[in-house]
C-alpha cells in the first residue's frame, strides 16, 4: 500500500479526546524488531484448555465463579507488575489509526514509541501499543506529538475503536444536558 493511501486509511478512523492513564517511552533500536501491540492479558499464565463440563450444575457455576475471580486477581497482579496501576493520567486524542498527545519531551519524526495505556471500559483494557511519530509541533506548553500505530493486530484496533465509539456516545450525552 502506498504511504498516502495508508495515511488516508488511518485518518478514516473516528477520533476522540480522552483523559486516560497513559505513559510513553522511546523504543531503543535493538528492541524495534520485537515490538508488537498487545493487551496486558495476552501473556499466557495458565493452561488455556477448557475445564470439562461438570455433572453437578451448581458446582459447575461455583467453579466458573471462582475461575473468574482468579482471572481478576491474576489481571490485577499483572497490572501492578507492569506498572499500569501507577500510570499518570494524560489527555490524548485517539483513533484506530494512531494517537496524539502533548509532551514536555521532544520526539523526532520516525521515532518508534511504546505507549502503555488503559482504556476505561468494562472491564478496563490495558494495552501496550507501538507508534511511529509522524508529526512534532512545538507549542507554548511543550510539543504536540502525532503518531500512527505500527505492528498492531485487528483485535487491538477493534478494542480502541470500541472505546472511541463509547467515548463519543458519552460526549454526545454530556452535550444534550
Amino acid at each position: 500500500m502506498r504511504e498516502d493511501e495508508e495515511y488516508s486509511k488511518m485518518r478514516g478512523f473516528s477520533r476522540v479526546d480522552a483523559h486516560i492513564p497513559f505513559q510513553v517511552r522511546v523504543v531503543p533500536a535493538e528492541e524495534r524488531g520485537t515490538v508488537k501491540a498487545r493487551t496486558l492479558g495476552d501473556m499466557p499464565l495458565v493452561d488455556p484448555r477448557v475445564l470439562p463440563e461438570l455433572q453437578d450444575k451448581v458446582l459447575g457455576e461455583w467453579v466458573k465463579m471462582l475461575n473468574s475471580k482468579l482471572d481478576a486477581i491474576i489481571n490485577k497482579l499483572s497490572s501492578q507488575r507492569e506498572g499500569f496501576d501507577t500510570l499518570p493520567y494524560a489527555h490524548v486524542n485517539i483513533s484506530g489509526g494512531g494517537l496524539g498527545f502533548f509532551s514536555e519531551h521532544r520526539y523526532n519524526s520516525g521515532d518508534i514509541i511504546e505507549a502503555k495505556l488503559v482504556l476505561p471500559m468494562m472491564p478496563p483494557v490495558a494495552l501496550f501499543v507501538y507508534c511511529e511519530v509522524v508529526m512534532v509541533e512545538q507549542t507554548a506548553k511543550g510539543y504536540m506529538i502525532a503518531t500512527k500505530f505500527v505492528d498492531m493486530d485487528e483485535e487491538i484496533t477493534d478494542e480502541i475503536v470500541k472505546f472511541v465509539f463509547k467515548r463519543q456516545r458519552e460526549i454526545m450525552r454530556e452535550q444534550r444536558r
